[in-house]
């Protein structure tokens, strides 16, 4: 082997080594965009007691005889309520008894959702107070 070989290897080190950490940093930079941009992050859980408010409604309104486009108006109503408080926690809602723990309960910002959108669409009196009597 000639010995100017040996100096023209010896001087070829510090190019590799820079190719080789600037396609890691390229590889790094992509990899943190891809996450940040791509993906959404994963949605949390909430709990909300939907059998209680559907019994309360239902129980109100065979009490008061709410007529059947009522009752469709209260359905609506109430999907756009769950719908507006899941989208600003960010969580999926599950029914109360589907959760064993550790999941917060949003009941009562349903319920609030629900008689707010019941009141823009002019439904007010659709929904029966809990624990109303006839």
């Amino acid at each position: 082997m000639r010995p100017d070989r040996h100096r023209e290897d010896a001087a070829a080190w510090p190019v590799v080594l820079s190719a080789v950490l600037l396609s890691g940093a390229v590889a790094a930079a992509v990899s943190a965009a891809a996450v940040r941009f791509a993906a959404e992050p994963a949605a949390g859980v909430a709990s909300v007691r939907l059998g209680e408010i559907a019994a309360d409604y239902a129980s109100g309104a065979a009490r008061s005889g709410t007529a059947p486009d009522a009752v469709r108006a209260w359905g609506v109503a109430l999907e756009a309520a769950l719908d507006e408080v899941a989208t600003r926690h960010g969580v999926v809602l599950l029914p109360a008894r589907a959760v064993a723990a550790g999941a917060p309960d949003v009941t009562t910002e349903v319920e609030a959702a629900l008689a707010a959108g019941l009141e823009r669409a002019g439904a007010g009196a659709a929904a029966p107070e809990r624990g109303s009597a006839p």
